[in-house]
């Protein structure tokens, strides 16, 4: 028989129970619960917010509880490039109406810039940095003073310029000020009822690309019509990488055998190789998160 929960107050005079008389699961629970709450405040502090706006898990969770707390003073921004796949773009659309946010779909253009498109390990700096140009005129269009992205604890890990990007342009961090890990808004996102809070993650398609090889519209082009037919197959995790006349694809490694069934893998090479691709493989490695970095 478990012991009764013992409220006491802190030094704010707000109750909370005792972490003493709590087990494992109501402990898990009421960290998260601090996390939202801080999460909360610290919006309102901020007063008003552009977040860019992906449709990911991490942006959405940001977006619908900024909305919740600023309302007109939140608006969700989402570049639009030949790196964003269509499926995406629909996708932020539909998220954004069901959670009522004011929405913007700008066209972003840093596949123009030589340094993008030189597909250089420092890409995602300039992406990121055509992204925040938008989001200033975002701002001064709608009277914002600040702009936020999904970041959370875990990406702060690895390689990531865009991050620096980021901190040039002061851009916020809500969800690592708020001390989320991606389970924790995961976990946070489905019990706010995000449809989302499973989806697998995503980056743009240009990392899809070995470093050093070119980012062009129609290699772009060739990328997103492959995952569109891993998408329609009904695969939830993968990565279609581009090596020249061969496409290596990835799977996630609960969904990796489906891959050679013998209903599916003709409809992968026939309609790989109507994109464009000379050669396509399956790598037995499956998906990995950050595998061009290796």
């Amino acid at each position: 028989m478990t012991s009764p929960l013992i409220i006491d107050t802190n030094e704010d005079g707000v109750a909370f129970a005792r972490l003493a008389d709590l087990n494992e699961l109501e402990r898990s629970q009421l960290a998260l619960d601090r996390k939202v709450d801080r999460l909360r405040a610290h919006l309102r502090e901020l007063g008003s917010l552009v977040v860019g706006f992906s449709a990911g898990v991490d942006s959405t969770f940001l977006l619908r509880v900024a909305h919740d707390e600023l309302g007109e003073r939140c608006v969700g921004l989402t570049a639009v490039s030949p790196s964003l796949p269509e499926r995406e773009r629909a996708e932020a659309v539909r998220i954004a109406g069901a959670i009522g946010v004011r929405h913007e779909l700008r066209e972003s253009d840093e596949i123009h810039n030589p340094n993008y498109r030189a597909n250089p390990t420092t890409r995602c700096f300039y992406c990121k940095m055509a992204l925040f140009d938008i989001t200033e005129s975002i701002k001064a269009e709608y009277g914002i003073e600040h702009v936020a992205i999904g970041t959370n604890l875990d990406d702060l890990k690895g390689h990531r310029p865009g991050y620096a990007a980021a901190q040039q342009r002061g851009v916020v961090h809500p969800l690592v000020e708020a001390g989320f890990t991606k389970a924790e808004v995961r976990e946070a996102s489905r019990q706010l009822g995000l449809d989302v809070w499973n989806k697998a993650e995503f980056a743009c398609l240009s990392s899809r690309f070995p470093y050093g090889t070119e980012i062009t519209e129609a290699r772009l082009a060739q990328v997103e019509s492959c995952e569109d037919v891993l998408s329609a197959l009904g695969f939830h995790v993968f990565r279609v990488r581009y090596h020249d006349e061969l496409v290596r694809i990835e799977i996630g490694e609960d969904e990796l055998e489906r891959a050679f069934d013998a209903g599916i893998r003709p409809q992968i090479v026939t309609r790989c190789k109507a994109a464009g691709f000379k050669y396509v493989s399956v790598d037995l490695q499956g998906y990995r998160r950050g595998s061009m970095n290796e």
